[in-house]
């Protein structure tokens, strides 16, 4: 039986707002850290699936040890990307809610420095970064880390090259004697070397239960598909969970920008989101979809990380991830907090033979999705049509002339008929271009 937050030396003001947020039982990882991170002076690595309650983990211990009565800079949160940035931000914020004069600045890249700057000339005690605009602050002299006595590196394994480049200046900054917190999904061996050459010896190690923890709840399927079809069989998953949010990843850009054109154009609630779009079309989609204004994310790997939104019903891996850890992130976006989801990987016949070993190094198993019949793809494919026209705004550019014209070539047909029409028309028209692209691309 887990314990309460009490037991773990958690503070009355925290309690407080933990129970108005109805946050009653601390997750493993929780009941793992915060003890320590209270009660010792050791550096600590945590090892968590994601969704698993890593930021309250240290956010909460951390907003403990802050003296408020000091002006000054205590704890430094680095993260990946400014989207994770602003979740762990506005988590602190919310935790801190009854604290007296407990003072969070968000620090991330991607917006204008300056605001940041003058920000910063306020007293305060816990700054969130993104590596690159720390060091940008920390060469402005914008920011003073001489006595800040915590250093968070949070989703360490997807900012192991950033780091690689940027940890060595940003120590130089902090007092000899600080604790350092590493927080990362998977132990890849280049998170063993940083966490030998930056973290001290006497290093304390929590994981919670890497085999199940992050995956319950998480039903990994996988389907084999032909290329041609392979639009065709994602538009016939989505049209079955409609009304549901989701996240479907892509390896580049360039597909995520295809793979969004394709979604809009079926009239699906979806938006893009990858490294170029500027940095308010990004904050404005992920708005969007945290309102639940849009139901389907189209995401790159690492423009996705710091999503923590709720009720995510699927992930779907439209190409295969490169990396284990990537996979693990992905899944990861589902069934948080304790609910159900999917994460569903489309793969081409070639690409089966990766399946065990993703099994095998994640120890989790996949089963196989069930991919649609020609006839089902068919038929889904005219429902889309269908929903195109529904959709479609009228054309106030067309004269009345012209409107009253066709009016008068159907005005003696009934709205049965006149769909009759309309989808023997349709199909008539599919099974041409069946018949005729073939013989397009051989004339050519």
């Amino acid at each position: 039986m887990s314990k309460p937050f009490s037991a773990l030396g958690i503070s009355a003001p925290i309690l407080k707002t933990l129970s108005e947020l109805n946050i009653v039982e601390p997750t493993e990882i929780q009941q793992k850290t915060i003890p320590l991170l209270l009660a010792e002076n050791h550096d600590l690595v945590g090892l968590a699936k994601t969704g698993t309650g890593k930021t309250a983990a240290f956010g909460l211990p951390l907003l403990q040890l802050i003296n408020t009565e000091l002006p000054i800079v205590q704890a430094i949160i680095l993260v990946p990307t400014r989207e994770l940035g602003q979740q762990i931000f506005r988590n602190l914020e919310d935790f801190g809610k009854h604290i007296p004069n407990i003072s969070i600045a968000s620090t991330c890249g991607g917006i204008p420095i300056k605001p940041q700057i003058e920000r910063l000339t306020q007293p305060t005690h816990i700054v969130v970064a993104t590596p690159g605009r720390l060091i940008d602050l920390i060469q402005r002299k914008a920011i003073d880390l001489k006595q800040t006595q915590y250093l968070v590196l949070d989703e360490a394994d997807e900012m192991v090259s950033i780091l690689k480049e940027s940890l060595d200046e940003i120590v130089a900054e902090l007092p000899k004697k600080h604790r350092t917190l590493l927080f990362s999904a998977t132990l890849p061996g280049t998170i063993k070397q940083l966490i030998q050459n930056y973290l001290n010896k006497n290093v304390v190690q929590v994981s919670a239960d890497m085999e199940t923890v992050g995956n319950q709840g998480i039903d990994h399927e996988y389907i084999i598909v032909d290329p041609i079809e392979k639009l065709d069989v994602l538009m016939h998953f989505l049209n079955s969970k409609e009304g549901q949010r989701g996240i479907i990843f892509c390896k580049t850009k360039a597909a995520v920008n295809k793979l969004a054109k394709n979604l809009a154009i079926n009239r699906f609630s979806s938006g893009a989101l990858h490294g170029s779009l500027s940095q308010g079309i990004r904050d404005r989609i992920m708005e969007q979809f945290r309102e639940g204004h849009i139901n389907i994310l189209v995401a790159t790997d690492l423009a996705a990380r710091g999503i923590d939104v709720k009720e995510i019903a699927y992930v779907v891996n439209y190409h295969l991830p490169d990396t284990y850890e990537n996979y693990v992130h992905r899944s990861g976006r589902t069934a948080r907090a304790g609910a159900k989801g999917l994460s569903l990987t489309v793969l081409q016949e070639e690409e089966v033979i990766e399946i065990p070993e993703f099994e095998k190094e994640l120890g989790i198993k996949f089963t196989k999705f069930q991919k649609p019949s020609v006839v089902s793809l068919e038929e889904n494919n005219t429902l889309l049509w269908a929903k195109q026209i529904f959709k479609t705004k009228p054309n106030q550019e067309i004269s009345a002339d012209l409107k009253t014209k066709v009016k008068t070539v159907f005005h003696h047909l009934t709205k049965d008929e006149l769909i009759e029409k309309l989808l023997a028309n349709y199909v008539l028209q599919n099974k041409i271009d069946v018949v005729e692209k073939p013989v397009k691309k051989f004339k050519k």
